[in-house]
């Protein structure tokens, strides 16, 4: 597999040295932007000098006839018009920005939490899995900003495939080609591709009594025997570019192409996106789709503004933030008089069965432009994207965070993937949504009076475009998935 991955890591390199021999000298990066071009053709080297003399072409991703171009913002429409030239556009921001984050400082053991008790995963207590897959056998590609560098105190060192592991970097205008850089997927200092992945395969929580004494316990995920593969395409700040994007799905698909990762399924989650859909981006899921990977991706976090990208992209299935309305409850006054909140309700028994009433949408979840006509964003599903409680360090120290945000849900939606796929090695994305859409378990619209972090109740209020066809249910989308 080492090798397999170094011969394409050597390839992208080669296509960049040539192109360093080509073009004409480096640009100064000043004032420049990143274009991506989306070729009619593949890349020949006639095309390269002919690009090259707009701008300075930083990196070429052949597999999907798309280049990148380091030039000025004016050169944008004469790129856009050569005869061999399909699509360009300024390289596009991509962030993870979660909404919302609280430091959890007291808990209980246990295994199940609230939100994979709300997706029929896990039932109330211990070791009370739902569902009999568990992930095995099945890939997950986290493009995110890797991992923490002490990773290995979350996770099972047999769940992250360390030697199909990579960072792209780079991208947008003055950051020059998208580079590879050696290990450092895993010394990550954002922790949000750290938690993301503690929803997906779960991890172990470090706790003591006020002995001293150890208490620590493994928390379930929804596939806690998937194998994950990071690859960081985004910075410590938790932002990046499309183009770096599009290079994470490309590697993906050529492990899936190439067979280094055999007949198993693969799924990517990308909790990430921006406010436009960028063309290579596009080419690489098209891409990927075709080649049986499975694309979940979040919605966005941006309310009534609309879904963000790739997310609102038809064949990604896209995730919106839901949450429970039995969180931070029951409150209690203490002696003072102040409001008390149970800072252990993660743990709590989400009813069964279901009711519309124990659900809503988070007010920063994105809603789907333009619903009900030509040309609406896809929003497809809803999963537990607020309060989700997971390891996320902001002094290098070990530590757990309630997070809320989009970039929560998708996780959870990635996860039933790999389990109707562990299910169904053939499944396709297109198969994947419709089954996920037909199982969701409807949740209506607004408004739910829900208890804040403060013990007081306010009102969240949302329209059909806020909910896809509903919150995802991973016991129905498994008994409908047939191998």
């Amino acid at each position: 597999m080492r090798h397999l991955r170094l011969i394409a890591v050597l390839t992208c390199m080669a296509f960049v040295a040539m192109l360093a021999l080509s073009n004409v000298a480096v640009a100064q990066t000043k004032g420049m932007v990143g274009i991506n071009v989306l070729l009619k053709t593949d890349v020949t080297q006639a095309i390269l000098t002919d690009l090259g003399t707009h701008g300075t072409v930083r990196d070429v991703v052949a597999e999907i006839k798309a280049v990148t171009v380091q030039a000025k913002a004016s050169e944008l429409a004469a790129i856009q018009a050569l005869p061999y030239v399909a699509s360009a556009n300024q390289d596009a921001e991509r962030k993870t920005g979660p909404e919302t984050a609280l430091v959890a400082d007291t808990l209980s053991a246990g295994l199940s939490t609230w939100d994979l008790d709300a997706i029929n995963v896990t039932d109330h207590g211990f070791n009370n899995r739902q569902v009999v897959e568990d992930g095995t056998s099945v890939y997950v590609a986290v493009l995110d900003t890797g991992l923490v560098s002490n990773w290995k105190s979350y996770f099972p060192t047999e769940r992250i495939a360390t030697d199909l592991a990579i960072c792209f970097g780079g991208g947008g205008g003055e950051n020059g080609n998208v580079s590879t850089p050696t290990n450092k997927w895993a010394t990550d200092q954002n922790s949000h591709g750290t938690h993301v992945t503690s929803t997906i395969i779960g991890y172990h929580r470090i706790a003591y009594d006020p002995s001293g004494r150890d208490v620590s316990y493994d928390v379930n995920g929804v596939a806690p025997k998937a194998t994950i593969i990071p690859v960081k395409v985004l910075n410590q700040n938790g932002s990046g570019w499309s183009s770096v994007v599009a290079r994470g799905i490309v590697y993906v698909t050529d492990l899936k192409i190439s067979g280094v990762l055999g007949t198993n399924p693969v799924v990517i989650n990308m909790s990430l996106g921006g406010s436009t859909l960028d063309a290579m981006e596009r080419a690489a899921i098209d891409r990927a789709v075709a080649n049986g990977v499975i694309i979940v991706a979040s919605a966005g976090n941006s309310g009534a503004a609309g879904m963000g990208y790739p997310g609102a992209y038809e064949p990604v299935i896209s995730v919106a933030a839901s949450g429970w309305t039995g969180e931070w409850r029951p409150v209690t006054v203490g002696s003072n008089g102040q409001l008390l909140v149970n800072r252990s309700w993660w743990l709590g028994n989400v009813p069964d069965p279901a009711t519309e009433a124990d659900f809503y949408i988070a007010k920063f979840s994105s809603r789907a432009l333009n619903y009900g006509e030509a040309g609406q964003q896809d929003l497809d599903v809803a999963a537990p994207g607020t309060w989700v409680l997971g390891p996320y360090q902001t002094n290098g120290q070990i530590s757990y965070y309630y997070l809320g945000g989009t970039s929560m849900a998708s996780p959870h939606v990635a996860g039933i993937v790999a389990l109707m796929a562990q299910k169904d090695s053939a499944l396709t994305a297109a198969e994947a949504e419709i089954i996920l859409e037909t199982t969701a378990f409807p949740l209506g619209i607004g408004p739910r009076t829900i208890t804040g972090t403060n013990g007081f109740d306010t009102l969240v209020d949302w329209g059909v475009n806020a909910t896809g066809a509903g919150l995802a249910n991973a016991f129905a989308a498994l008994g409908a998935t047939t191998p």
